[in-house]
């Protein structure tokens, strides 16, 4: 195998892997939607904090309450996620319809990124805000390293032009 088909197979597996993350994220919080409004609200009630052993902190003056807030914070992260898994989904189709010249599939990859990073930076900046670093440690975790993957991500799609 040359080496750039193996490049091209390594990309094109994680284009793929990305739009596939991506929709399955979109379809979950679609699927789950009342689960997931819960979990937003979890965090955004600041509920981790209230049990036992409570942690007394003067941010809990800032837990949100409104069922209407959680619902508008989900629906956010689905719209991002869904136009990442479309613009994601639409790159991959370029990038097998280009031969492996991945210049046109880009912006797609790009857009899907920007909208993955969006939503994740959202989701850490509100859990930061709502103080998920005290007690929900695992969540914290899981959005900076999705955070890195989108990064990683970037720079492989891009190492050329940067």
């Amino acid at each position: 195998m040359q080496l750039h088909h193996a490049i091209w197979l390594f990309q094109l597996i994680l284009a793929t892997g990305l739009a596939s993350w991506l929709s399955i994220a979109a379809i979950n919080n679609l699927q789950a939607f009342h689960g997931s409004v819960w979990a937003i609200g979890n965090t955004m009630r600041m509920d981790p904090l209230r049990q036992d052993p409570t942690i007394e902190t003067p941010l809990l003056r800032r837990a949100l309450t409104s069922l209407a807030v959680h619902r508008l914070a989900l629906v956010v992260v689905l719209v991002l996620q869904l136009g990442g898994a479309i613009a994601a989904w639409s790159g991959v189709a370029l990038f097998v319809v280009g031969g492996g010249a991945i210049g046109d599939a880009l912006p797609w990859l790009n857009l899907a990124l920007c909208a993955m990073a969006a939503f994740l930076l959202l989701m850490h900046l509100g859990g930061l805000w709502f103080g998920y670093w005290i007690a929900q440690e695992g969540l914290q975790t899981t959005h900076l390293v999705l955070l890195l993957w989108t990064l990683a991500l970037f720079f492989l799609f891009n190492a050329r032009w940067l």
